[in-house]
């Protein structure tokens, strides 16, 4: 999600002065002066600051005259009790209010001070190991913070979760009061699944842990009850499926009357599986004067006609080329037979000793049967999908996320909201039928800048659907051949069956099988002899043969046991 930099100590990141900032950034440059007069940035170097800057002094006195800041325009400084955080780090000084909008973070020289973030979010995103914004933050994050609408065009694992996230919770704090007016939600964000929905949610709360902002995600697949109670104490985000929103809209046990920024999260992959209609029931109860927000990987002529019905005037930011696979990710495709895919994939494992793998199937009986498979020759495997309960998805993905499972095998739909930093490999057990999907899978390793590997296993039959993606993409994807692999050295199982029964045939003198048909009957045999009980030459020739004049070969079922 982000650029990380090995950590360095703490103290390199606060002695400089804050960087200049680049063009674009006009509008937020003149903060950058006061940044060498601001509080201290770290909690540790609190108490070698002067009296006066210390934190619980300035609470009941007033600033010191040497510090020239513009009026506060948010409310005081709560007490750690105000701080809601799941997992608090420990403190040594309670957070304090922030400057207003405009002003540029002394805290850090790092590239989130030049943005305009407040205070708390750069310590936010400081303890969790980033120190650079990427280029859909950098671009992002300006023109969320002036409040305008915005299309964003960005892969997944570029960093744009936190491009909304951080300008969003900056933007509610300037609305906080001492005592909350509504138990309302004031920021909705929408997700095609659960699992990206529960993914967003922890970046909510990760960022915002240094903010008195409450949070909560709501889908379907569990319980109704703990989400209603989580709703009626009052939250500021609700991070939720179309579904499951809607359940709660119409049994009034949310009220969206108050939303004042609308986020809609992979908006593409909303509209493939259907949720057009949710969406648009959506916006109906919303109200009308609020920012919009929406985010694609790929821009349809349904992604259009969304934008124009929702968006006004927006600004539009795109940090790839459009309808691009991401560049830092290593593509090959092997050619290989239908019924050794399995096989080849086993060996793939195994041989490169590969310990964190996705691959996407296109069905989910597809991704049951090969997670089997797998599990059987003694890889760790699991499915995910649709049809498997909320728990056990929960399960496979916290194990995959944990290592302590090797291959993870998923459709496409499920496959959304996992967001592993550095996933090695992706595998393209059967590829996608919407070239755009293919997009979405690779995209799954490669996040922020590292280096994935995805290879895509290619039977005869997918050619037409390779060279699809390979129009879309723009790109010609390097073929390689695995040793033992190559289709031309892999006869057809049943080809190799019905040799074996020819030779058979042949050295019991009897005549061999017609080529090219398995079931062994109905051709003229050019003079070989008949088998007993054949019938008499001439007019009897044209009569079908009876089934029983040869046993029928058995390979023909056996090769179709893969379709």
């Amino acid at each position: 999600m982000f650029n990380k930099k090995p950590p360095a100590p703490r103290s390199a990141l606060f002695t400089n002065p804050p960087k200049k900032a680049t063009n674009w950034l006009s509008d937020a440059s003149p903060a950058a002066p006061a940044a060498p007069a601001a509080r201290p940035a770290a909690p540790h170097s609190a108490r070698a600051q002067p009296a006066p800057r210390d934190n619980r002094a300035a609470q009941s006195a007033p600033h010191t005259p040497h510090t020239p800041r513009a009026p506060q325009a948010v409310a005081p400084a709560q007490s750690p009790e105000r701080i809601a955080a799941p997992h608090p780090a420990p403190l040594s000084r309670p957070t304090v209010a922030a400057p207003t909008p405009s002003h540029a973070p002394a805290t850090t020289d790092n590239g989130f001070a030049a943005l305009g973030l407040r205070d708390e979010l750069i310590r936010a995103v400081l303890a969790h190991g980033y120190d650079t914004p990427t280029p859909i933050q950098k671009q992002a994050i300006p023109i969320v913070l002036k409040g305008g609408d915005l299309l964003g065009g960005a892969q997944t694992g570029t960093g744009k979760t936190a491009g909304f996230v951080l300008p969003m919770l900056q933007r509610l704090m300037q609305g906080v009061t001492a005592q909350r007016v509504s138990k309302a939600p004031r920021a909705l964000i929408l997700a095609p699944t659960r699992e990206l929905a529960a993914q967003v949610e922890e970046s909510v709360r990760i960022y915002g842990k240094f903010l008195p902002l409450t949070s909560t995600c709501i889908f379907g697949g569990v319980g109704i009850q703990p989400q209603v109670a989580a709703l009626r104490k009052g939250v500021d985000v609700v991070v939720a499926t179309p579904g499951r929103l809607l359940d709660h809209h119409q049994q009034r046990t949310i009220d969206l009357s108050r939303v004042e920024i609308l986020v809609l999260d992979e908006a593409d992959r909303m509209l493939d599986m259907g949720f057009i209609h949710d969406i648009k029931k959506v916006l109906a109860v919303l109200p009308p004067k609020r920012q919009n927000l929406l985010f694609s990987a790929t821009f349809s002529d349904e992604i259009k006609a969304l934008t124009d019905r929702l968006l006004n005037n927006p600004q539009m930011v795109e940090v790839a080329r459009r309808n691009t696979t991401i560049e830092v990710v290593e593509q090959s495709v092997v050619q290989v037979e239908k019924a050794h895919k399995a096989k080849l994939l086993i060996h793939l494992v195994k041989s490169r000793n590969w310990q964190q793998t996705l691959v996407f199937t296109r069905t989910k009986h597809g991704a049951n049967r090969l997670a089997e498979q797998l599990d059987k020759s003694g890889i760790t495997a699991m499915a995910i999908h649709g049809n498997k309960s909320q728990s056990a998805r929960t399960k496979a993905l916290a194990e995959f996320k944990a290592g302590s499972l090797q291959v993870l095998v998923a459709t496409d739909i499920a496959a959304r909201g996992i967001d592993i930093d550095q996933l090695p490999q992706v595998v393209n057990y059967e590829l996608p039928n919407v070239p755009e999907d293919y997009v979405h899978r690779i995209g799954r390793t490669g996040r922020a800048g590292s280096t994935g590997e995805a290879m895509s296993l290619v039977m005869q039959e997918e050619l037409p659907l390779l060279k699809d993606i390979e129009k879309f993409s723009k790109q010609s994807i390097p073929r390689v051949k695995i040793e033992g692999f190559n289709p031309a050295l892999i006869p057809d199982p049943v080809s190799t069956t019905a040799d074996a029964r020819d030779q058979e045939w042949a050295a019991r003198g009897g005549r061999p099988a017609p080529r090219g048909r398995p079931g062994g009957g109905g051709g003229q045999g050019r003079g070989a002899p008949k088998p007993a009980g054949g019938g008499a030459a001439g007019g009897a020739a044209a009569r079908p043969r009876p089934a029983s004049g040869r046993p029928a070969p058995r390979s023909s079922g056996s090769g179709g046991r893969g379709r």
